[in-house]
């Protein structure tokens, strides 16, 4: 490394945020950024380590411990300290396709299993990963570069998120004509309509699709495979069809008051919001929190996602029920680096309801028993109590409900954001695929071929519900195998 006493004479730094209250006004990016010198100081504290993890993607105890697309972490903080920008990005794009999105919604995976980080704060991976490609962009080095020569050979890409997009952008790089079916009207699946506005500005993902338009691949919109265009008519005009159709079936709540009207699923509420926002006007699913007690049932990012929405459309009241206890302020003794660290923190959408309302709006350990309705059918309120989890006879921990805890809390907007429980069956029932217990295409990674010879699958409609960072994985996987079909061989990393 350049400064191989960085890390001790360093004090990791980030940006700071946008002030909450004053960032809940508008919908734009609420992340600043770092000075140059600022960066290269960071850069500098990226340790010798003799084994980084930060860059392995290995699972440990079911989550990624270090970077899924193995990017070559320390090579380009060294590269970055030295203001060898250009080096930089070049070494950040021989692994990650879009590192302007993971660099804004990955957990950082990466910075958990940092070696610096078992005693010390971790390197500051994530910022240096954006700050490198977004000064790309701003120097005129990120453009077009479409193949030197075309295969003949093509290939349709269903979906367009992360997992599409990566391996639409690989396989146009060897050479294959590649279509991008999406049923939206915009491009970019998940990371369109799926992730808020304030946490990565759609500017930014068009920005990307532009490229990959201008270097030849196709993209059709408003085209749903298996309604708009036959799924099988794929088998016949493609050399090769790879399915990236993401895990969009969300998890149910099946109780009492379920019918109500007034409660939605969360990518009902995100997708109707961005739509809105990008179109200028109120969309016909537009759902408005504006004056309205909101509850969120669940904890992870699409939670946290709707309370962001919901404090910017005025919301009169918000609260988010978690089943899980909450987590520890610092690791567990279960929990050791270099896994992914369970602690206790607040994301963007916390840290601004606790500005406004003056607490993190999580209730743990909550569940909820019922929806209770108005004369006009719409819900108003919602029984919930406290549980506690308990071993079954089989081992099993399940929810026991905690006597004497219920309570009601006012709600005239439910967003349900549970989770999803795999994909949706239309393509994959149409064609014949063969499903793993958990519903999804049967399909092993690193071979991404499923039991219908020339169709692989790839991203969560594979793996399930997981982050940004693995579906680019899946996608430069599946882009791999499906020029190894096609060809015989293949060049793709």
């Amino acid at each position: 490394m350049g400064k191989p006493t960085g890390f001790k004479e360093i004090e990791r730094e980030i940006p700071v945020d946008r002030n909450p209250v004053e960032r809940i006004k508008d919908w734009n990016e609420f992340h600043d950024h770092l000075s140059e010198d600022k960066l290269r100081n960071q850069g500098a504290r990226c340790m010798d380590c003799g084994v980084p993890f930060c860059h392995t993607g290995a699972l440990f105890a079911g989550m990624a411990s270090g970077c899924p697309i193995n990017n070559l972490i320390p090579e380009w903080n060294d590269l970055v300290y030295r203001g060898l920008w250009r080096e930089a990005i070049d070494r950040l794009h021989k692994t990650n396709n879009f590192p302007e999105f993971t660099g804004r919604v990955c957990p950082a995976p990466c910075e958990g299993s940092c070696v610096l980080g078992i005693s010390e704060p971790p390197v500051t991976i994530k910022n240096i990963e954006v700050s490198i490609i977004e000064h790309a962009f701003d120097e005129g080095w990120v453009v077009a570069e479409s193949p030197a020569k075309r295969t003949g050979k093509k290939v349709a890409v269903v979906g367009s998120g992360p997992a599409g997009l990566a391996c639409a952008a690989q396989l146009n790089r060897a050479g294959h004509e590649v279509t991008v079916f999406e049923r939206a009207d915009r491009i970019g699946g998940l990371l369109m309509y799926g992730i808020p506005n304030m946490k990565l500005d759609k500017k930014v993902v068009q920005r990307r699709v532009d490229l990959m338009a201008a270097e030849g691949v196709k993209f059709v919109a408003n085209t749903e495979v298996g309604k708009d265009y036959p799924s099988k008519k794929l088998l016949q005009e493609f050399d090769a069809v790879v399915l990236c159709g993401g895990a969009t079936k969300p998890r149910d709540l099946p109780i009492e008051g379920r019918q109500l009207k007034g409660i939605h699923y969360a990518m009902e509420f995100l997708h109707g919001n961005t739509k809105s926002l990008l179109d200028d006007k109120e969309c016909a699913n537009f759902i408005s929190a504006k004056g309205k007690d909101v509850v969120v049932i669940g904890g992870g990012d699409t939670g946290t996602d709707c309370v962001g929405t919901s404090l910017r459309h005025g919301c009169k009241s918000l609260n988010q029920l978690e089943i899980l206890p909450k987590p520890p302020l610092a690791r567990a003794s279960d929990n050791p680096w270099p896994q992914w660290p369970k602690v206790y923190k607040m994301d963007y959408g916390q840290e601004e309801a606790a500005a406004l309302y003056g607490s993190d709006p999580r209730q743990y350990l909550v569940t909820t028993k019922k929806f209770v309705g108005d004369e006009n059918g719409h819900v108003k309120e919602l029984h919930i109590a406290q549980i506690q989890w308990e071993k079954d006879a089989n081992g099993r921990f399940i929810p026991k409900e905690v006597p004497g805890t219920e309570k009601v809390i006012p709600a005239q907007l439910v967003l349900l954001a549970m989770g999803f429980l795999g994909p949706e069956d239309t393509v994959l029932s149409d064609l014949n695929i063969e499903r793993d217990a958990r519903s999804n295409a049967k399909a092993e990674h690193g071979q991404f071929s499923t039991n219908i010879q020339g169709v692989f699958a790839a991203g969560d409609m594979r793996r399930g519900q997981s982050l940004v960072v693995w579906a680019i994985n899946e996608g430069r996987g599946a882009a791999r195998e499906v020029d190894r079909y096609l060809m015989g061989e293949t060049q793709l990393p």
